[in-house]
């Protein structure tokens, strides 16, 4: 948690402060001046958040349960961002994230606070997961003896795995190569090659569409890699980490996590699709709360004297782009893709604040592909959550990450990421037939689709690259240089629905942090 010093207060206020009660004399009209500025201060704060999508949503229902003024600009005509649900001819799908995981605290929050614990629905058989190896889907194994029996790995990549607890222990922090190193070499490390071809690559092409060699494991695996610098053994470091928060843990805080590990167990969607999290969240805003087909075209900080804090000013655009609208906050809330943020314009003071310190921002284009065959053409159905194929098993024609439900009759197949960009560009026609070619030789598949849906997103996530780095510093100088505008979204703290929602949470903590140390600072100024 950020603390605010009284260096985020208007200067002309700090002149007040003196060894004397009042450095000016009292009068009448000081006395109602002063009258009046309390008044404006007890009033309730206005804080503005840019974007509808989950983060910004979550942002804005926590400020409000809080009792501040929310407004939520979305240029889109529709809110929730990349959680996208469709309802056709009695099926359900999802064009964006199909599950998310109660791994985060701020998860919880929401399930319990907008009554969706009845709402969710969890995959069945979704401990069974599968990867595609020589063309055919292997379960991946759930335990230690499953994995001795699976030939999902060489008996070589199974004795690094047990060894490396005992090969990296205690192992001096000094011997990692660098701050910028990659996932695929981070794990490469740690359990060999074969076990980030068949194990890492598929599971952060899944999670994230990168590949381990591009990404930064210092970014997209925060926890590891702190375990590595504190235990030497990630495998020791998880088990160590595991007894000390059980031993923390006493009395009814023990009950209170059982209670919580029942919910949080597992990935899981709601009935309706993901996006009736998004729905639900948008429910609590008022019409006038959520200003849908509002593009934000121009931010403007500046500092009165009657108010402790930047006020800040938002020109948007409403969707007949003949009219344009203004509206101050006491703070904001940006969570937009930051390659849109640099479009913005922003000015402190009268003056322009250039944003030309933020890096350029690799984005991974994606596309869905919802594709639903009758039972009896599925000849080799899998009961399991989903496959997913590592980049190796392109030498086999397969190229989708697919993950395929519990009803077999509809599947959702992702195609892109950074192993396949262009492919992600592809027609429609296209696109099918590779589709449904990786579905005929994983699961037997047979005929045309019954029907198949198409969706793109040019650009679905941040690259978290080897020098993302920077852009985390781009970010908080941008949160330090501009006092009130906060910076929440996957573009930081991870890419899933649960850290997405968590950064949101944060955001809006930050922001009333901010707001009541601004106001006991003009308080004590006074």
């Amino acid at each position: 948690m950020r603390l605010y010093s009284a260096q985020y207060c208007c200067p002309s206020l700090l002149l007040l402060s003196s060894p004397s009660p009042y450095p000016f004399p009292i009068t009448r009209s000081t006395v109602l001046s002063m009258a009046s500025a309390a008044q404006q201060d007890s009033a309730v704060k206005s804080v503005a958040v840019i974007g509808a999508g989950v983060s910004g949503l979550s942002a804005a229902y926590k400020l409000k349960l809080h009792g501040l003024n929310v407004t939520v600009f979305e240029a889109d005509a529709r809110s929730g961002g990349k959680l996208r649900s469709i309802s056709h001819d009695g099926l359900i799908w999802d064009e964006g994230a199909n599950t998310m995981t109660e791994s985060e605290a701020a998860v919880g929050f929401l399930l319990d606070n907008l009554g969706l614990r009845d709402k969710q629905q969890f995959p069945l058989s979704q401990q069974k997961r599968y990867i595609a190896k020589n063309g055919e889907p292997i379960q991946l194994p759930s335990n230690p003896a499953a994995l001795i029996k699976s030939n999902l790995l060489s008996a070589g990549s199974k004795l690094q795995i047990f060894l490396e607890p005992f090969l990296w222990k205690n192992n001096s922090t000094s011997k990692r190569p660098d701050a910028e190193e990659s996932v695929g070499a981070f794990f490469q490390r740690h359990f060999g090659k074969e076990v980030v071809d068949y194990l890492i690559d598929p599971f952060v092409a899944g999670t994230s569409g990168g590949d381990p060699e591009s990404l930064s494991m210092r970014h997209v695996f925060p926890e590891l890699w702190d375990l590595e610098k504190r235990f030497g053994s990630i495998i020791s470091g998880a088990i160590q980490s595991k007894l000390s928060a059980r031993k923390e843990t006493t009395g009814r805080m023990k009950d209170s996590l059982v209670k919580k590990k029942k919910h949080s167990s597992g990935s899981f969607s709601f009935l309706g699709g993901m996006q009736t999290l998004t729905d639900a969240l948008s429910n609590e805003l008022g019409k006038d709360e959520l200003k849908l087909q509002s593009k934000v075209l121009e931010l403007s900080s500046s500092c009165s004297e009657n108010s402790p804090l930047d006020n800040w000013s938002i020109s948007y655009e409403l969707d007949d782009k003949n009219h344009s609208c203004q509206k101050s906050f006491d703070a904001l809330i940006l969570t937009a893709p930051l390659s849109g943020v640099k479009q913005m314009k922003i000015t402190r003071q009268g003056l322009p604040f250039l944003l030309d310190f933020i890096p350029e921002i690799s984005y991974l284009p994606m596309s869905v592909i919802i594709t639903t065959f009758k039972r009896e053409s599925v000849k080799r159905p899998l009961e399991g959550f989903g496959v997913l194929i590592p980049s190796k098993e392109q030498e086999n024609g397969l190229k989708t990450l697919d993950r395929a439900p519990a009803d077999v009759h509809l599947y959702t197949t992702f195609v892109g990421g950074s192993r396949n960009p262009e492919l992600a560009k592809a027609s429609r026609d296209e696109l099918s037939q590779i589709v449904t070619c990786d579905l005929r030789q994983l699961l037997g598949a047979e005929g045309e689709p019954a029907s198949l849906n198409h969706f793109h997103w040019s650009k679905a996530f941040p690259l978290y690259g080897r020098k993302y780095g920077s852009v985390i510093e781009a970010i908080d100088k941008m949160e330090k240089d501009l006092p009130g505008l906060f910076y929440a979204g996957n573009h930081k703290g991870g890419l899933s629905v649960g850290k997405a929602i968590s950064s949101g949470c944060e955001a809006a903590d930050l922001v009333i942090s901010y707001l009541d140390t601004c106001s006991d600072a003009k308080v004590n100024s006074l």
